[in-house]
């Protein structure tokens, strides 16, 4: 059985929403919200919180959580992770998969991590997603929504991602209504612990470059991605599933206890 560690990477700096992991819903830190997910339905003893900001730290281990602290000018959330990985297990014996929950996901249902971790299992994938039917065809249109593209067969709810992009893809060659065949990405990761490396180890690819979608440097580099496609990822539907505006916090506050 595979030995599982959630790492949760979380900064201050937020060009939105300022100090955001620190802001309080309904009386706690958004970051201690996230933890106590995360330990629904994983051992408090392999969940840890990964940031370069003592603030951050020092809040954590107020509320319990193990905490790594990262150089501060660590570029993304996944370098963040793999640094916090090097030092909780510097022989790479200890855990043999990832999962990356996002700092800022307040309300995301944290039983979506055991349901990828049952999928890279499966499938024996090096990394794996989620991603949602679009229904509305202004959504394909929209770069900020992140398309899949994968074969989905008949009645199954998971395929190999052959690639992502912010504009419209696969092409609707003959017009079949968005929903028959269109996903957009959730940035929800889960890893194997070898995997993760060598994705920070490798150079900024090309498409990545263009696209501005890291996930690409994995694709260009032979890495197998698999996503799982879910009807919702949120806890409490009327909340919005991770906060980055003052108009989704005061939207989280009605909600979330």
């Amino acid at each position: 059985m595979s030995k599982v560690a959630v790492l949760i990477p979380t900064r201050l700096k937020s060009t939105r929403l300022p100090n955001k992991p620190l802001l309080k819903i309904n009386g706690k830190p958004m970051i201690q919200h996230v933890y106590e997910h995360a330990i629904r339905v994983h051992p408090p003893e392999d969940v840890y919180i990964a940031s370069g900001d003592q603030e951050i730290i020092d809040e954590a281990l107020r509320f319990g959580a193990q905490c790594v602290l990262t150089d501060a000018s660590l570029p993304s959330g996944t370098d963040r992770i793999a640094a916090a990985l090097n030092t909780i297990d510097p022989t790479g014996h200890k855990y043999d998969i990832i999962v990356n929950f996002q700092g800022d996901g307040v309300n995301v249902n944290p039983q979506l991590n055991v349901e990828l971790v049952q999928l890279m299992e499966k499938t024996g994938a090096d990394m794996v997603t989620v991603g949602m039917k679009i229904t509305d065809p202004a959504d394909i249109q929209d770069p900020s929504h992140v398309k899949i593209a994968l074969g989905l067969p008949e009645g199954q709810d998971y395929a190999r991602a052959l690639y992502f992009s912010r504009s419209p893809v696969p092409f609707n060659r003959d017009a079949v209504p968005a929903y028959n065949y269109a996903y957009w990405h959730i940035g929800i990761y889960v890893y194997r612990a070898e995997a993760l490396k060598k994705f920070v180890s490798y150079p900024v690819g090309v498409l990545e470059n263009i696209e501005k979608l890291e996930q690409l440097r994995a694709l260009e580099n032979g890495m197998s991605i698999y996503a799982k496609i879910v009807k919702s990822i949120k806890l409490v539907e009327e909340a919005p599933a991770d906060i980055n505006t003052p108009e989704e916090l005061e939207n989280a506050q009605k909600y979330m206890h």
